[in-house]
């Protein structure tokens, strides 16, 4: 009854399958406020993420290093279950996380291959903010 219920157009249910990914990218997004790590296939589909604010940190501890370390450990675990085992690495972005993410991935079991950096320099575009009073 309760299949039914779920099926009301007719279609049929489909079981779902696990996709086995031998190896990724992980796109590193560290700001001055939050970490985010996403790991995707090859082709560039999204198989994981995570960020320091899903990892239960808020305020300033999220934009801390060890709040990064949280979120890759936490993402790896999630991308080994699709049976990942090597991973190309994405950094962008100037905060706190860069290196401590990398870090996470390699601990939680991960074999990184390659580490860019692909923070985005301008070219002379447009006028950046003004600097910070300390």
């Amino acid at each position: 009854m309760a299949k039914q219920m779920a099926n009301k157009k007719g279609g049929k249910t489909r079981k779902k399958t696990t996709r086995h990914v031998s190896s990724g990218i992980a796109h590193v997004t560290a700001t001055f406020n939050n970490t985010v790590i996403t790991v995707t296939d090859p082709a560039g589909n999204v198989i994981a993420w995570s960020s320091a604010g899903t990892a239960g940190y808020s305020g300033s501890r999220k934009s801390s290093a060890f709040a990064a370390t949280v979120a890759a450990q936490q993402v790896a675990r999630t991308a080994q279950n699709f049976g990942m085992k090597e991973l190309e690495v994405n950094l962008r972005g100037p905060g706190a996380g860069r290196e401590s993410a990398v870090r996470g991935l390699q601990s939680a079991g991960l074999l990184v291959t390659i580490i860019r950096d692909r923070t985005p320099v301008p070219h002379n575009g447009c006028r950046p903010r003004k600097r910070r009073r300390a």
